[in-house]
Parts: structure tokens; sequence; C-alpha cells
């Protein structure tokens, strides 16, 4: 393993609302924060919005700095990938940022009824050949309803058109309630977002920016399961 990696690994223990739970800490027994992430990580009573998939955490961190009001957590399996976020969080003071460094099929181990009110969907892989796995899939959004409240809303962010498209099958499918859909949110959509969304919107990720910089057109969906 690269020495950087094993750099970013060690660190990542010392720094602060970082989480990097083994299979027996969930699966064997509840997980010790399920349920109480507002309590013990971020000492408030504040909504708790995810970023499934969060990579480096541009996104997660950025919400976190536009939205102190709000508690956010970046979840991914690559722990050199989470550790920028994370220190960036550590170091800027960021208090209503956290990581959780599992595996997204488990995600409904780590919270419960009711404790997420939003989340994001950000350049997920759109899993070509297993279309089963795609975040935004039915096996997931079933997950998702063992925490997500009623009306929780689920935004998928992603250049990807097949997952796009596959997202909105999926919404249409299922009777999901379809709040908005963009196919090119830069350009021929801008105006359909109001002054805060359209806020939202321009965090961009690493992947955004790289797929951005190649011409591919962003899209954008939301709605409630």
């Amino acid at each position: 393993m690269a020495k950087n990696k094993l750099m970013k690994f060690a660190e990542m223990k010392t720094l602060d609302r970082v989480f990097e739970p083994e299979k027996k800490d969930f699966l064997d027994q509840p997980y010790n924060l399920k349920g109480k992430w507002r309590e013990k990580v971020f000492g408030n009573d504040n909504p708790i919005v995810l970023e499934l998939g969060c990579g480096k955490g541009e996104y997660t961190v950025g919400l976190g700095k536009k939205y102190p009001n709000k508690n956010f957590v970046g979840v991914d399996i690559k722990g050199a990938r989470i550790w920028a976020g994370a220190k960036q969080a550590n170091e800027e003071e960021i208090n209503n940022v956290a990581f959780l460094r599992t595996n997204v099929d488990f995600i409904n181990y780590f919270f419960g009824q009711d404790e997420v009110d939003e989340i994001w969907l950000t350049f997920s892989d759109p899993q070509p050949k297993k279309p089963n796995k795609r975040l935004s899939s039915k096996p997931f959004i079933d997950r998702y309803k063992k925490f997500l409240k009623p009306e929780g809303i689920i935004h998928l962010k992603t250049d990807n058109t097949s997952l796009y498209l596959s997202t909105i099958d999926e919404i249409e499918t299922h009777n999901y309630k379809l709040i908005k859909k963009a196919h090119n949110v830069y350009e021929t959509h801008w105006d359909m977002f109001n002054k805060e969304e359209q806020d939202v919107l321009t965090i961009k990720t690493h992947y955004e920016q790289l797929f951005a910089n190649k011409g591919f057109k962003i899209k954008y969906c939301s709605f409630t399961v």
C-alpha cells in the first residue's frame, strides 16, 4: 500500500466526527450511534442530511458551510477519499459535518427510524451491468425507507444519462413523488431552480468538475418515497 494512503488512514483515526466501524460493531449488535447522531455526534436537534458515496466529501463540506442549521454526514467506503473532506472539516471547525466509512449496502444499520431528513446521491457509480446496485434502485430505496422521514427528499445529481433515466423510471414505476427533474442543470433548466436551490447546485464535486470539463451535461432530480 502506498505510503501516502497509510498516512491518510492513520490521520483519519485522529480526526473528530470520523467513524470507521467494523462489521462486528453493527452486524452483531445495534450500532452505538443508531438513532443518536443528533445527541452524541452533533449535540443539537437539527435535521440530518446524508451524502451517500461522498468521495472526497466536497458536497458534504460545501453543504455544511452553507447550512449551519443542518447536520451533514458523508458516507463512503474509501478512506483515502474521505480523508480530504474530514481533514478540511476539522481544520476549519465545521462542526455540523461528520463522515462515516462503510459500504452503502449496510447504510440502514447506522440510522434509526425517521432519523434522516434528506439524502444526496452525487455522481454515483452508474453500475451499467448491475442495475440493482444503483443507489437509486428499489433495493437501496427500501433501505433508505427504514431511516428516511416519510417526506424526506432524495436528490440525484449525475453526468450519466442512463443513471438519470433509470432513476426517473424507478420514480414512475414505484409511484414515488417527483419534485423536480432537469437533464441539463446549468443551461436549459437553470431558471427552474430558485435562488437557494441554485446556490446548492453550484457546489461541485471533484467528479462533476472532471465530467463538466469534458462537456458532459449535468442532470438532477429530486423525489420523495
